[in-house]
């Protein structure tokens, strides 16, 4: 377990990367200021005894410019300690972070899944922040505080061995009050971490849907919320807070104890004339500071690291969660066609355990078909489409696109070929362009406009004052729910892709607009495989085939003519929409009968 620790720490450190250099100049200079500092109490005592007390102006003049000379030095070394520590510590969160939001990148769905969005958010802003706090004190406080320590105790014994024996004891109260209170502090800051992660997902979940919120007049609710996850977090906070306040009155009240007794026998000492100076007690009595002063800092380390330590612990949960799904070895590139193959495929979302969300499914889809999906809530038809594009993987049997299986294709190359328009559509801040240039980074105005006609969406960009060019806020705020459908599925056009999956992407655009996209699809296209999950009969009616999914499985699977015929499900909800003027799948199938 020691060594699993270790490697952990090591991983993270690993990040320092470039900073590297500074990382070893904060540290030298700090041990140069520590020892120029170290060296003046001991030249006071030269000052005192060899200069003042037998009138020599002369030795106080050359001492004291020498002390001058070393105090201008330790500025000029702490300084630069100051400013490579900073360095260090910035640069290292910075790569840090990059390091964590790259490696979120490479995860598969089922990879995010076993995070909180909140959790991720946390770990990226301020259990990093931990950590570049702890690092810098590393840097400067593990280097000053031993260094300090040491060269004082050599200095203090150098001048009266018996009296330094006071700094020994003082040392071991000390060490053995740590070890009672960093375990008892630790506990609380892994709580806290909890705490931090529930009050983000307070925030983020109240910010992303404020407008539900007011239109609920739900606020005084949800602040009644947020407030009892601040307060907890406070709680807690409070609870580790007390823990370390009492480390420091332990050592003032050491610091405090060291001074009288050296003060008491020491000036015993002098008073007996037993080879102790008033200038060796005074510098006794700094070293008793120091050496104090650095214990008190190793134990503010101790507290960082103890609360760093639960921060680097989540930050390694990120950094070492290994992606489910990545490209193979000498993966393919080029995708011959879009035709589909299942081929006996079971799935879940919990390997090895619980009801599969799809139960050996078989199904064979040609290049360039239209093919719709239907079926009531929870039909696994999203689980199903999200196989093709390798967004999870099957427990059981194999996806095929032109032939070969998807795993055995470059991620890139795969999700490139097979576009999804995702049921929950998401824009990002940017111009239209911009967003629109996520299906093809190198597409031109023109291939971007053509997308935008074959999706319906040029009719209302057109309108818009600066047109291609209209800054979209984030999330797409400033653009109607259709109009964000159909700049999602212009997005996913821009790409030319082998195979387009629409998860129910139409379902806010009226029907009218509705028939035109696909009409535009079938003319534009005719050679791209298209999937239309749809609530409506009236989007698959004029598919190739439609697939009719039930509980996970493949209810039916034919031409929508035959459907009608063979098909109950397919004909209650045909017939049920068409009498009712429209309707979803689950309305039209409760209204004509309890089997869909």
């Amino acid at each position: 377990m020691k060594n699993k620790k270790t490697n952990k720490w090591i991983r993270i450190l690993k990040e320092v990367k470039q900073y590297k250099k500074d990382a070893f100049l904060s540290p030298l200079c700090t041990v140069l200021c520590v020892i120029l500092e170290i060296l003046i109490p001991y030249l006071t005592a030269s000052i005192i005894d060899q200069g003042i007390a037998v009138g020599n102006m002369g030795h106080v003049v050359r001492i004291g410019f020498l002390m001058a000379v070393m105090a201008l030095l330790a500025m000029f070394f702490g300084i630069q300690a100051g400013r490579h520590t900073a360095r260090a510590a910035t640069g290292f969160a910075c790569n840090l972070r990059s390091a964590m939001f790259s490696h979120i990148q490479e995860y598969s769905f089922a990879n995010i899944d076993r995070f909180s969005t909140a959790g991720l958010v946390t770990r990226l802003t301020t259990d990093v922040t931990n950590m570049q706090n702890a690092f810098q004190m590393m840097l400067m406080m593990m280097t000053r505080a031993p260094v300090t320590l040491i060269v004082a105790l050599v200095m203090a014994f150098s001048i009266s061995s018996r009296l330094s024996v006071i700094f020994l004891g003082a040392m071991a109260f000390l060490i053995v009050m740590l070890g009672l209170l960093v375990p008892k502090a630790m506990k609380y800051f892994h709580l806290m971490f909890k705490k931090y992660d529930a009050v983000n997902e307070s925030i983020k979940e109240n910010v992303g849907a404020i407008r539900v919120v007011k239109a609920y007049v739900r606020e005084e609710y949800e602040s009644s919320r947020f407030r009892k996850a601040v307060l907890d977090l406070y709680n807690n906070s409070i609870s580790a807070e007390r823990i370390v306040s009492l480390n420091a009155p332990v050592m003032m009240m050491t610091v405090y104890t060291c001074i009288l007794l050296i003060s008491w026998f020491g000036a015993q000492m002098i008073v007996k004339d037993t080879g102790l100076t008033t200038g060796e007690l005074t510098s006794l009595l700094s070293y008793v500071m120091n050496i104090l002063i650095s214990l008190m800092m190793l134990s503010m380390v101790f507290v960082m690291i103890t609360q760093s330590a639960a921060a680097a612990q989540r930050i390694n949960e990120v950094l070492e969660e290994e992606p489910d799904i990545v490209s193979p070895d000498a993966a393919l590139t080029d995708v011959k066609d879009g035709s589909i193959d299942f081929e006996h495929v079971t799935f879940s979302y919990t390997k090895g355990s619980g009801k599969p969300v799809l139960s050996d499914i078989n199904l064979h889809i040609r290049s360039g078909e239209t093919i719709g999906i239907i079926g009531g809530t929870g039909s696994s038809k999203s689980s199903l489409v999200n196989l093709i594009s390798r967004l999870y993987d099957v427990n059981e049997g194999c996806v095929k696109i032109g032939g070969k299986d998807v795993r055995e294709y470059d991620l890139t190359a795969l999700r490139s070929a097979a576009a999804v328009v995702l049921q929950k559509n998401v824009l990002f801040s940017g111009t239209i362009l911009d967003n629109l240039r996520w299906g093809n980074p190198d597409a031109t105005e023109e291939d971007c406009k053509e997308a935008c006609r074959m999706a319906c969406a040029d009719e209302f960009i057109e309108r818009m004052p600066d047109g291609y060019e209209t800054m979209i806020e984030r999330g797409g705020t400033n653009v109607s729910g259709g109009q964000k459908q159909r700049l999602c599925i212009a997005r996913a056009l821009v790409g030319k892709p082998k195979i387009l999956i629409m998860d129910d992407s139409t379902s806010a655009v009226d029907t009218a607009t509705d028939a035109k996209i696909r009409t535009a699809l079938k003319d534009a296209a005719p050679d791209t495989t298209k999937l239309i999950i749809a609530q409506r009969i009236s989007s698959v009616e004029e598919a190739d085939r439609v697939l009719v999914m039930e509980d996970g499985r493949v209810a039916a699977f034919d031409t929508p003519a035959r459907l009608l015929e063979t098909c109950d499900i397919y004909r209650e909800v045909y017939e049920s929409q068409k009498q009712n003027g429209g309707g979803d799948f689950d309305e039209a199938a409760a209204k004509g009968g309890d089997r869909a």
